[in-house]
């Protein structure tokens, strides 16, 4: 049976109109998320899903590893299209209403400029920010999944009901 609490967490689950990837591991990526949230407020439009937790998974999230994910930014939308680069920022700028922020890079040439330079800070955003390398990220995250796939227990509000 279905607690009123999961009935409101599946409804407000699904009234998302745009789920955003991001590093929650990277300051500038969070600083740009907080900003979001709260634009964003309490009306769920923008699913938040941090790719550096230990429980990202890339089939909830239209098959976009890990390395993928760091790669560039991504979104996916209801339909499992999946956005990346300035385009994320411009389709979560106009539904949060702020779209005004990025429609000049609607102009093909400005389009075009606006990617590139995302993608220069793209690739060293890692050592922009003080962080390890892609490859020793990715080794890391490995090792901490490998050595959890035995050991660890997801601790479930649902799991601990019924145990009681």
């Amino acid at each position: 049976m279905l607690s009123p609490q999961t009935i409101t967490n599946d409804c407000k689950s699904k009234s998302w109109k745009i789920k955003l990837l991001y590093d929650g591991a990277c300051p500038l990526c969070l600083r740009e998320v907080n900003f979001l949230k709260s634009k964003d407020g309490d009306r769920g439009l923008v699913k938040f899903v941090d790719i550096a937790a230990d429980d990202y998974q890339p089939a909830d999230n239209a098959g976009i590893d890990f390395k993928t994910a760091m790669g560039r930014i991504h979104a996916v939308l209801p339909d499992d299209t999946i956005l990346q680069n300035v385009e994320v920022f411009r389709q979560i700028y106009d539904l949060l209403g702020i779209g005004w922020i990025y429609a000049i890079t609607r102009l093909p040439l400005v389009g075009r400029l606006a990617d590139a330079i995302y993608g220069v800070w793209a690739d060293y955003r890692l050592l922009l920010t003080g962080r390890a390398d892609l490859q020793t990220l990715i080794a890391e995250r490995e090792q901490r999944l490998a050595a959890c796939q035995d050991n660890c227990v997801i601790n479930s509000p649902i799991a601990d009901r019924q145990t009681s």
